[in-house]
């Protein structure tokens, strides 16, 4: 079933009349447009994509669920779209939650007498389930990750700088034809310590922790993967944190089975943590879902009351932070199936001492 067919499925079971999506991330995965600006107009039985001059020859080539609308430059783009509104005879229209305020308000100014309301989960809800189409894109995704992290690991040596690896990570995926799913983390010695830390001049030292945190967007789809090092010499403390939270991760994986928990698939790695006092250190959640942006929707987190479901696409990364000593983060990305977790990450996770 296509995409836009389970869009259509699942307005019809929420009574969702009119639809419009406006967010590129959105309109690649129901229509397949890589432009930066569109908006698709949806009701359960059709489907109708407007965009300016400078897509309409791209728009025809990608989208071919929708009926794409010939931008007429003499109008203003938003009346295009205030025209098939009111062709379609809207009454009520759902617009994506991610919304603004001021576009909002600026849709409510173009569509005469239409009640504007967010669609809230509507959308969120089928971006957690992946098609097989879908897993198998993110798996490409996470192959060229491994190959890059693999690459960023061989450059880990006493004085290299972090920034140097971070440009090196950009550099291996562009080149592969990929975009970076987001900037990348390089956090040597103290600076590993700082979760969303980014490349800085700083030089890598013996004896310390190094955490590198990467992920690509390949064909709309994308991964994320971390690992952390330690350069040249490694103390009882370094492998003591390290095996608790690798432990923590593991575990953590292969409990995301159907049925579960998210909010206890989180409480196990804290548990886990806390055997050695660690838990206190580990702020963030234990993960989100992953798909055609790094956070797509859904955490594992305590507030995360949800099942875990087949053919939903979790990152798991727990971590351990301490100021001024160091941490450790390990993630990967994992499928949940009908017979259990398959983890599509593939880089090597016992302790590695460069």
């Amino acid at each position: 079933m296509s995409q836009l067919k389970r869009l259509q499925s699942a307005m019809t079971a929420a009574g969702v009349e009119h639809l419009q999506i406006h967010e590129p991330a959105t309109l690649q995965w129901l229509a397949g447009f890589t432009g930066s600006f569109g908006i698709a107009l949806v009701t359960p039985n059709e489907g109708v994509f407007i965009t300016d001059s400078r897509y309409t020859i791209q728009a025809k080539n990608q989208v071919k669920e929708l009926d794409v609308i010939p931008h007429d430059p003499s109008k203003v783009i938003q009346d295009v779209v205030a025209d098939q509104v009111k062709r379609l005879g809207a009454k009520q229209l759902a617009f994506e939650s991610s919304a603004s305020y001021a576009q909002v308000e600026a849709w409510r100014a173009k569509y005469d007498g239409v009640e504007l309301v967010s669609c809230k989960n509507l959308l969120t809800d089928l971006f957690k389930i992946k098609t097989a189409d879908e897993i198998a894109l993110i798996k490409e995704a996470c192959k060229l990750g491994d190959a890059c992290m693999q690459r960023a690991i061989s450059m880990i040596q006493v004085g290299v700088s972090e920034y140097d690896i971070g440009l090196d990570i950009e550099f291996f995926f562009r080149k592969q034809g990929a975009k970076i799913g987001f900037d990348p983390i390089v956090a040597s010695g103290p600076n590993s310590a700082l979760p969303h830390a980014r490349p800085s001049e700083r030089k890598i030292e013996r004896g310390e922790f190094v955490t590198l945190d990467l992920g690509c967007s390949l064909d709309g789809y994308c991964s994320d993967i971390t690992r952390t090092v330690v350069v040249s010499e490694c103390s009882d403390r370094h492998r003591d944190i390290y095996e608790q939270v690798l432990r923590a991760e593991e575990e953590c994986c292969a409990a995301l089975v159907p049925g579960a928990n998210g909010k206890d698939v989180d409480q196990l790695a804290r548990d886990i943590l806390n055997e050695k006092d660690l838990a206190q250190y580990f702020g963030h959640s234990l993960g989100h879902g992953l798909g055609r942006v790094v956070h797509d929707p859904g955490r594992l987190y305590h507030t995360a009351d949800e099942p875990i479901v087949a053919g939903q696409v979790w990152t798991v990364e727990p971590g351990v932070y301490i100021e001024g000593f160091g941490g450790v983060r390990i993630e990967d990305d994992v499928v949940v199936t009908a017979s259990g977790p398959e983890i599509i990450t593939h880089t090597p996770k016992a302790l590695l001492i460069v």
